[in-house]
């Protein structure tokens, strides 16, 4: 049996072993980490005490067993109460290879796409799948969950109107979630709502837009072709939410001529989760392509002509695009849009509409019964969700529901609703009945689509294409996940250096919990004393999260950093407000700031102005003066990453709040890289008002190839009132609702949870200090060779640097795209290029990197420099060389070879070592012919035999 009193947690998820921090200390010249907390952090804001406080660190498996016990406290029951949110039955298959395999939800975004062909394929799958389900051109590979989506679509159709009026008009049955995130993205963009029955008629006057849903809140589907016409002829453009489940038997949006449809993937086979994290989407025409907000998959070709995956236009991603960006949008969903997408793949469009089969049939049981008992039900037509009248009864059958352990949900005291999904049975029919009492006399078998109108029946094909009906038994399926993994580079099988992205250890404990039934099975608007166990984990994970950075309050409810974002500066909007001070909507940003940010301040109704940096890296504190004095009554914030976007910590940041506040304005402090900060400073004790955390950084919740990521917001008490709230969550308050459900992404908490705390305090500093630890060692071994950028006032970075690439690339050619595609033939995952500085390379090693794969990493980069030294000499030619040909596949290898470097070098590289060959699937992949011929879509078979 293991001991589990040998090592702690810290000592396993903490990369470096006392001997090898030695080593490092000793090459960074500093005799501690405490020496180096001395010497890289300003000292009027490090904090010592920290480590002193809050709680010690748990075993593993006292964590486990303490996740258990909260896990108890939670009943789940049948959830019946629909609104966006559906029990679902997850093929075991993908909950083993997908959601629980560290070679999926430990990968990076696909920015390196020559490493990411296997989820690259899965998200072309996903969006194919829901373009042909909504009966659209093409979709985007995820959004955060579905009101989030359909605020995307209220924007996109006002960037692509052409009409001028601010007036959107939104059906009145769309899910109050959905309402309430449209209402608190419309108003500080000047976008007026207009609710209305659109069943019955369009208001009268000007509008550029109109949002409709099917199947309704209510259950009910609607045609929608003639309001669709009707709309386009007054010249505005219309989106509709479609549940994709139901599109396999219901005319989708798309055949009735909508412009864009938005939606959720949940019930295809993601666990409600108490809310997420589930992929949303948004589907639109072609001619719409480039306002379309996300990511987008593309096909395109490889240096040898084979089609190769890309993510798409990429220009419009918010790092560039900055204050003129479509969104703020910068993570996705990608590990769930790959768990839909597979589902839809093993279940096929024939498993599919079985599925909507029953789960209409289920509903038109109980409608026929009720109906047979002289009860009403609201509506003729629907598909999986009904309201039947019971006047004055409806508390009386929810109680009657609930002592059989199935919860329907109560919409008024005359009426209840009803919704079916994939784990309804025969069994949970009766029972339903039973507590209207009524006995059931009839089965789903019966005719299963008579609540659809042959009108609105479903006759056009969808899921054509092979993707979805090679892998229907679980052989197959098991094979071609294992082969898609095997074509991408994930932290199972090397370090992944992103600076400002902190790919760290996910560690297994962390993750244990997050498919147990009892956090994965809750619906998220179950009743309260059906959640007490995750509500407890929620309490403690804020009160954490609120000691670590010196904040009063904190809301779990932003599914991502960029909502984060936006929910701290509203909460900055709403304290101006209401103060009377209208007129403050200025937020000064440095100019080496997240992109994110800009883009999140334009979406909160603010000007950005622009801060100058100095050629340190710091901000120019003359120029920050001068721009706060010149909008001194209109200055509402300042964004600032702390430590800086270039990689130190700067030592104005009090002087920096100052400025700010002795203006009137409020700080926020980005926490994109609160790993350098965690036990060692705390920015709501240096200055900062708010901040956004990011707790697939810093606080272990998996990157998963682009999400799901959580992003909490941290504010001091007096911005606590304008905290996200929520319609169906009171206790929340009344703050703006940033996300579809009241605790966002709530299933995924338990892996922070659990991180803190088995990390404990003193952990939790080591942690960061060693990191840092890392980076210095790195910069002082590769400064030689590739010049760090920016240090500190004592010579430090803090957890990442920034090497220059410039100099290099004048004197011989040589790009950092090349630098950034070799690393791939030395089987590595290339550092963050070209941000915050074009020509750069960023690199983060993490606290979780033995010395081993640190050294291994600077090996590889001198080898490379050595590289580009042959090239500089004139050995080899500037177009032709191991770099420009990276990477290099094994079947390049065996083609003809006229190149003036070996096979050899080309893949096994001088400085690879012992390390096993990671091979990338495709050569280096030509962006602009994938731009300029837009394929966003699973090809036709045709086109695989060109």
């Amino acid at each position: 049996m293991i001991d589990s009193t040998a090592h702690g947690f810290a000592d396993r998820h903490i990369g470096i072993t006392p001997e090898a921090l030695s080593h490092i200390l000793s090459v960074i010249g500093v005799g501690s980490l405490d020496e180096l907390a001395a010497k890289a952090v300003p000292s009027d804001i490090l904090d010592n005490a920290f480590a002193d406080a809050q709680h010690d660190a748990a075993s593993e498996y006292e964590v486990l067993s303490e996740l258990r016990a909260l896990a108890q406290r939670n009943t789940v029951t049948t959830a019946m109460i629909g609104l966006g949110y559906y029990n679902t039955l997850t093929p075991p298959v993908l909950v083993r290879n997908i959601l629980e395999n560290p070679a999926w939800y430990t990968a990076y975004t696909p920015y390196q796409p020559e490493i990411s062909q296997g989820r690259l394929e899965v998200l072309l799958n996903f969006q194919t799948m829901v373009a042909d389900l909504t009966g659209m051109d093409m979709a985007n590979s995820s959004l955060l969950d579905e009101a989030t989506a359909a605020a995307e679509a209220m924007t996109m159709l006002r960037r692509a109107s052409r009409s001028k009026s601010p007036r959107f008009i939104v059906d009145t049955d769309i899910f109050p979630q959905t309402k309430a995130v449209l209402e608190t993205r419309a108003e500080p963009l000047g976008i007026e709502l207009v609710h209305a029955d659109l069943s019955v008629e369009i208001p009268d006057g000007e509008f550029y837009g109109v949002l409709v849903q099917t199947p309704g809140a209510s259950g009910r589907i609607v045609d929608w072709s003639a309001l669709i016409d009707a709309a386009h002829e007054r010249g505005a453009l219309v989106a509709a939410g479609a549940d994709l489940l139901a599109m396999t038997l219901v005319t989708p949006p798309g055949e009735m001529g909508a412009d864009a449809v938005f939606g959720t993937t949940q019930r295809f086979g993601v666990p409600m989760g108490f809310g997420g994290p589930h992929a949303g989407y948004l589907a639109t025409r072609q001619a719409y392509a480039r306002q379309l907000p996300g990511r987008l998959v593309g096909v395109s070709k490889d240096a040898d002509g084979n089609r190769a995956y890309r993510l798409a236009l990429q220009t419009r991603e918010q790092h560039i695009r900055r204050e003129k960006a479509t969104s703020n949008i910068c993570t996705a969903q990608v590990l769930l849009a790959v768990l839909a997408a597979s589902y839809a793949s093993y279940h096929g469009p024939q498993g599919l509409r079985a599925i909507a089969e029953r789960v209409a049939g289920h509903a038109n049981t109980i409608a026929s019964e009720l109906r047979a008992n002289a009860i009403s039900v609201r509506h003729d037509q629907f598909f999986d969700t009904l309201v039947a009248h019971v006047p004055g009864q409806a508390q009386d059958v929810f109680d009657s529901a609930r002592r059989d352990g199935i919860t329907l949900r109560v919409v008024d005291a005359d009426h209840i609703s009803i919704a079916c999904d994939e784990a309804t049975d025969d069994a949970i029919v009766s029972a339903v009945l039973s507590a209207f009492g009524l006995t059931s006399r009839a089965t789903a078998a019966a005719n299963t689509i008579n609540a659809i109108p042959a009108a609105l029946q479903r006759t056009s094909e969808y899921l054509t294409h092979p993707a979805f009906h090679r892998y229907r038994t679980e052989t197959a399926m098991l094979r071609y996940l294992r082969s898609l993994a095997d074509k991408d580079v994930a932290l199972d099988r090397s370090m992944i250096p992103l600076g400002s992205c902190t790919m760290k250890l996910n560690a297994t404990t962390e993750m244990e919990a997050i498919t147990w039934p009892e956090f994965s099975g809750l619906h998220p608007f179950a009743p309260s004393e059906d959640t007490a166990g995750i509500r407890a984990l929620i309490a403690d994970l804020e009160t954490w999260l609120a000691e670590v950075t010196g904040y009063d309050r904190v809301s779990l409810q932003p599914n991502a950093g960029s909502q984060g974002e936006l929910a701290g500066l509203l909460a900055i909007r709403g304290y101006h407000l209401s103060r009377g001070d209208t007129q403050r909507d200025v937020c000064v940003i440095p100019s080496s700031a997240h992109g994110t940010n800009a883009a999140s301040a334009v979406m909160a109704g603010m000007r950005v102005v622009v801060v100058k940096c100095r050629d340190n890296g710091d901000v120019d504190i003359d120029d920050l003066r001068a721009k706060v004095n010149a909008h001194a009554d209109t200055l509402a914030a300042i964004m600032i990453t702390y430590p800086s976007t270039h990689g130190v910590f700067e030592h104005e940041i009090r002087d920096i709040c100052a400025v700010v506040h002795d203006a009137g304005g409020q700080v926020y402090v980005d926490g994109a890289n609160l790993n350098a900060l965690v036990g060692v400073a705390r920015p709501g004790h240096f200055g900062g008002d708010v901040s956004h955390l990011n707790l697939h950084k810093t606080f272990c919740i998996p990157h998963g190839g682009g999400g799901p990521g959580v992003g909490p917001v941290a504010v001091l008490e007096h911005l606590a009132p304008f905290l996200p709230g929520h319609p169906l969550a009171p206790e929340l308050g009344n703050g703006p609702t940033i996300s579809a459900a009241p605790y966002g992404s709530a299933s995924i908490l338990p892996i922070s949870w659990a991180y803190m705390r088995m990390m404990g305090n003193a952990g939790l500093r080591r942690a960061t200090l060693t990191a840092t630890a890392s980076a210095n060692y790195l910069a002082r071994r590769l400064d030689e060779y590739f010049p760090v950028l920016y240090t500190g006032d004592a010579g430090m970075v803090a957890h990442e640097c920034i090497l220059d690439i410039r100099p290099l690339t004048k004197a011989t050619g040589v790009t950092i795209d090349d630098v950034a595609k070799r690393l791939a033939d030395y089987g590595f995952h290339a550092p963050t290029m070209s941000f915050p500085v074009p020509g750069t390379l960023m690199v983060e090693p993490t606290e979780s990197e033995n010395i081993e794969e640190l050294d291994a990493f600077i090996d590889a980069m001198i080898a490379i420099r050595k590289e580009i030294d042959r090239v500089g000499a004139g050995e080899w030619p500037v177009d032709d060389n191991p770099l420009r040909g990276a990477p290099h596949t094994a079947e390049s290898l065996v083609r003809e070879w006229n190149h003036p470097y070996s096979r050899e070098i080309a893949a096994y590289p001088a400085g690879i070592g012992a390390r096993p060959k990671v091979w990338p699937a495709v050569r280096r992949i030509d962006g602009a012919f994938g731009d300029r011929n837009l394929v966003c879509s699973c090809q036709p078979l045709e086109a695989y035999s060109e």
